[in-house]
């Protein structure tokens, strides 16, 4: 029943989003030789597979540390790895937060957006910019679009981060729109995410 409420959602927002003319930039999710799975702005290697592609609608900010400074790759210090263990139901979660509110996110490679129940959104302070219609399993359902000043989960922030308010959502998923912004790896029931070699 989830899976129908996040295809619907991306559905509903590609409907949304073609209208506003953001620009287009696709996001690779690559095999390499040791089956790991890697997302990344370029093409896939020759000695990697490719195993889907994703066109970003909105782009969030890049992501910074929790300092608040931009990671800069000259510096020496090694960038920051978020290791997360795949949980009994099969999924990954993460503690995060939006505009300082608290929560656990679900990291979904599947939905195109951060997503966020209308409650928890609303308990942040954070209301809808753009109203849309969403097909879901229970029939249609009003939704939004708006955007979160800071969004924080492991040892990143991202800034102005665009995402939609789903009323009947039962979890927070953490979206392609920030993870693509990341180099994320999935092995042996972990995954693995850090910044993204420039």
């Amino acid at each position: 029943m989830q899976k129908n409420v996040i295809q619907s959602l991306f559905i509903a927002i590609l409907a949304a989003s073609s209208m506003s003319g953001w620009s287009q930039e696709m996001i690779y999710k690559c095999k390499n030789q040791q089956g790991i799975l890697i997302y990344q702005n370029s093409a896939c290697k020759d000695n990697a597979q490719t195993v889907t592609s994703w066109a970003q609608k909105e782009r969030a900010n890049p992501p910074v540390s929790e300092s608040g400074t931009e990671q800069d790759k000259d510096k020496k210090k090694p960038s920051p790895v978020l290791k997360l263990k795949q949980n009994a139901a099969g999924h990954y979660a993460t503690e995060g937060s939006v505009d300082g509110n608290s929560l656990n996110f679900v990291v979904d490679t599947g939905a195109s957006f951060v997503s966020l129940p209308e409650s928890l959104a609303h308990g942040a302070q954070i209301y809808c910019d753009n109203k849309i219609n969403m097909n879901t399993a229970n029939g249609v359902v009003d939704a939004c679009t708006a955007k979160i000043k800071k969004l924080q989960f492991g040892p990143f922030v991202v800034k102005d981060v665009p995402v939609v308010i789903v009323p009947n959502l039962s979890q927070p998923l953490l979206g392609m729109n920030v993870l693509q912004l990341f180099k994320v790896g999935q092995e042996k029931g972990e995954m693995q995410i850090s910044i993204l070699d420039k």
